[in-house]
């Protein structure tokens, strides 16, 4: 039976526990090799032999050299020469590599140093920036915020206000009363006869409502009929504002009676006959 596996397989191996059987086949000739060995588990002192050899520098077995290289008694040893020992752990470094790891070590921390300092001056720079923001912004409320008026009434009860229009200026007193007008110590129907005038007059007692309630004394100088009539109503505008900001104020101002009306005769020019106007021209 054991022929004929051989011959079938060319090399058998039979194990057991107690023996170990090499069955080799070369050709026509078969050897039947049959060693006896005993399964153990190797000690601690075999293992401390076996690594003791391993990391020797005299190795357990020879290498192949190329042809060409004679061989020589330390040629052997070179192959192994990188070997640590175990037991004595020498894993130490040399001096020259722990000055080139201090010196790495303080370059990187200089630039930690370094950057440090650029974040913290950024910060600062950030900020002073969200700060100047900060007053901006309540700067722009404050100022926003309607400002706080107040009336201003003398001893008598009475308000002032001047008022101008064109080369007209007038001083203008109001105080509570029944109504009544008066244009330089004269009524001012008998002042002013056009019906346009005195309807320019009562326009900012109309507008506030409160035609009747008011006696109105005015003294006007410069300019014509028109332009006194408008100074008196930017007079009497004025000084219903500083009788009762909160009340007469939004009107007039919505109508505009608080402005000083900027226009003025314009002037007349060099070769014309009036500010406008051009004497006829012949082209032959």
């Amino acid at each position: 039976m054991i022929k004929h596996l051989v011959s079938r397989l060319g090399t058998l191996t039979v194990r057991n526990n107690a023996t170990i059987a090499h069955l080799v086949g070369v050709g026509n000739q078969r050897i039947v090799a049959a060693t006896a060995t005993t399964t153990s588990v190797p000690t601690i002192t075999q293992q401390q032999q076996q690594q003791q050899v391993y990391f020797s520098s005299q190795p357990s077995f020879s290498l192949p050299r190329p042809t060409g290289h004679p061989e020589s008694p330390n040629a052997l040893r070179k192959w192994r020469s990188h070997a640590v020992s175990l037991e004595l752990g020498d894993y130490g470094d040399d001096d020259d590599d722990d000055d080139d790891d201090s010196l790495a070590l303080s370059k990187t921390t200089n630039q930690t140093e370094s950057w440090q300092e650029e974040e913290w001056e950024l910060a600062q720079q950030v900020q002073e920036i969200q700060r100047q923001e900060d007053l901006k912004k309540q700067r722009w409320l404050e100022n926003a915020k309607p400002p706080v008026r107040h009336s201003i009434i003398d001893e008598r009860g009475r308000s002032y206000g001047r008022g101008g229009r064109k080369t007209a200026a007038a001083r203008v007193w109001i105080q509570p009363g029944f109504g009544n007008v008066v244009v330089n110590q004269k009524d001012f129907v008998d002042y002013f006869d056009r019906m346009t005038d005195r309807e320019h007059i009562l326009a900012p007692l109309a507008a506030t409502e409160s035609l009747g309630k008011f006696d109105v004394m005015a003294i006007v100088h410069g300019g014509g009929l028109t332009g006194q009539a408008g100074a008196i109503r930017h007079g009497l505008s004025r000084a219903l504002n500083h009788y009762n900001p909160d009340k007469y104020r939004p009107p007039l101002k919505r109508l505009g009676y608080l402005t000083r009306d900027p226009r003025k005769v314009e002037r007349k020019k060099v070769g014309h006959l009036k500010a406008r106007k051009k004497p006829q021209w012949v082209k032959r």
